[in-house]
């Protein structure tokens, strides 16, 4: 059952206008979330960042933020799910053929809830994935900034091509200054004498939820952490990669541009703060019971 602007609709029937903004330009923002067990996963936060997104793109949500919460986890009880992946959608609604907002006669709210599968495959955690340096360049702060989760990924599709055209899994895109931002759907650390290193803000990517819970685990571990730009050469110099994000989780990356991360298998500390994340995701203080 999807819901659609307060009503629920089955799979076949959940449709919007082909007028919509959303569709026609990209014109919109969303949220990926998970339910572990009965827990709706860091869905505050979540939710502000979804309206953070909105007011970024003078988009008004036609929801309170209370009234959002609600959809969301009536969404995932009406389909009977206790864990699954949420995807929550607004765009700018129903408009004409011209970029102009202001023809929208509102937004429009739609929210998904079905099972999903590790969005790297399934053996990516235990495994590890390929990734490979790619020319796509991530979009600037100063131009459509992935600090707004916008429903505009072309960016990210284009770099997903580039990879698996490369025999890779998943892209690394550098941002304007050639310094490392983001994989095409996660966020990237990196590893190198045991300190733990990932790009800022500044390098275009989307400060991720499941970034920051892994930036507090780090510190909590007693490991060092850095938040700075980092160099081509400084990934594919380093002891371990890994990716973290809703969708994909916390993923190893074994294989960068062909060679071998480490010893091309998931890293120690890698694998200590995977452990450390499936704890966080069970515990009630850390989401909303469905």
């Amino acid at each position: 059952m999807i819901y659609i602007d307060g009503r629920f609709y089955p799979k076949p029937e959940a449709k919007i206008s082909v007028y919509d903004h959303g569709l026609l330009y990209g014109d919109g923002v969303f949220e990926g979330v998970r339910a572990y067990n009965g827990l709706v996963f860091k869905l505050d936060e979540h939710i502000d960042r979804l309206y953070a997104s909105a007011r970024a793109i003078k988009l008004e949500i036609p929801l309170t933020r209370e009234k959002l919460l609600e959809a969301v986890v009536e969404t995932v009880r009406k389909n009977n799910l206790r864990t699954c992946y949420i995807r929550l959608v607004v765009t700018r609604g129903v408009g004409t053929l011209g970029v102009d907002p202001a023809r929208c006669s509102g937004a429009t709210v739609i929210i998904i809830a079905q099972p999903l599968e590790a969005l790297l495959g399934k053996e990516s955690e235990e495994k590890g994935i390929s990734a490979a340096i790619v020319s796509t360049r991530r979009d600037p702060p100063s131009g459509t900034t992935h600090e707004i989760k916008s429903l505009n990924y072309l960016n990210s599709v284009l770099a997903k091509l580039e990879a698996r055209q490369a025999g890779a899994d998943e892209p690394i895109l550098l941002d304007a200054r050639d310094f490392v931002s983001e994989s095409s759907v996660a966020n990237v650390f990196m590893v190198k004498d045991e300190v733990v290193m990932t790009p800022p803000t500044t390098a275009g990517i989307l400060n991720g939820i499941t970034r920051l819970e892994t930036m507090k685990l780090v510190n909590q571990m007693g490991y060092r952490l850095v938040e700075r730009d980092i160099t081509p050469f400084e990934l594919v110099s380093a002891d371990e990669i890994f990716l973290t994000g809703t969708a994909a989780e916390i993923v190893p990356v074994v294989r960068l541009n062909g060679v071998n991360v480490g010893n091309g298998k998931p890293g120690p500390l890698t694998k200590k703060i995977i452990q450390g994340f499936h704890k966080l995701t069970g515990d009630p203080r850390n989401g909303t019971a469905i």
